[in-house]
């Protein structure tokens, strides 16, 4: 029997590279061996390897678009982030952004938790616990949410909250859209409520480190602008 996290079988579709994800009765697809990267060790991909690997693990259009509206967004906050004397590495944030959702198409077809599905794929292909960490809590943070010790993964947390789909929303509209979607049971209303107070702790916590109201701002292709 296939587990429920692991990536698909050649029963379920074709392997998409080099097998590293042992089955008791053959591989199931895995991920780009590591090695084969000249920096391999903590590899940062940019916007072109980031999307070769949409290809390996056949991200669907609708969830590259929404992670192309993610990273817009993470990378404002990094951005404004390094202005205000964070230490920030906008490329992981940007590389993290982008591979957030990687397992999400696999965990909605097979069962299992995509954040830490993805997690456990990005670290493996990059050797990067920074990225992954992005991928693996960019549903929930278990943590303070100190922004200025881990920006990473709240940066990514909140961006991912503003996307609706493909279009940036409010956290309003995002909370309703996850309530409409999954709200199926109370635990998972509940859930969803407890997200979305620490979203708004974040938006808070960030704006105060950036010296910027996300409240009142919205971000478009020219990066953040005042909410009209």
């Amino acid at each position: 029997m296939q587990a429920k996290d692991s990536p698909p079988s050649p029963a379920n579709g074709p392997p998409l590279a080099p097998s590293v994800w042992p089955q008791p009765h053959g591989p199931l697809l895995s991920v780009p061996a590591r090695s084969e990267h000249p920096e391999a060790g903590r590899f940062v991909p940019n916007d072109q390897e980031c999307r070769k690997l949409w290809d390996d693990f056949a991200m669907p259009p609708h969830i590259r678009e929404h992670s192309e509206q993610v990273a817009l967004i993470a990378t404002v906050l990094g951005e404004l982030a390094l202005e205000a004397g964070l230490p920030v590495d906008l490329p992981e944030v940007r590389a993290s952004a982008l591979l957030h959702d990687l397992a999400k198409d696999y965990t909605i077809k097979h069962g299992g938790n995509h954040a830490l599905l993805g997690g456990a794929w990005v670290v493996e292909v990059t050797g990067n616990p920074a990225i992954a960490q992005g991928v693996a809590h960019h549903v929930f943070w278990p943590w303070e949410e100190d922004v200025r010790n881990h920006f990473l993964p709240l940066a990514i947390i909140y961006a991912d909250k503003r996307v609706k789909h493909r279009n940036i929303v409010t956290l309003d509209e995002r909370h309703q859209d996850l309530i409409e979607r999954y709200g199926k049971t109370k635990y998972i209303r509940e859930r969803i409520e407890m997200s979305k107070q620490q979203v708004i702790t974040i938006e808070q916590e960030l704006s105060r480190e950036l010296n910027v109201d996300l409240h009142a701002s919205t971000f478009d292709s020219r990066g953040l602008v005042q909410r009209t």
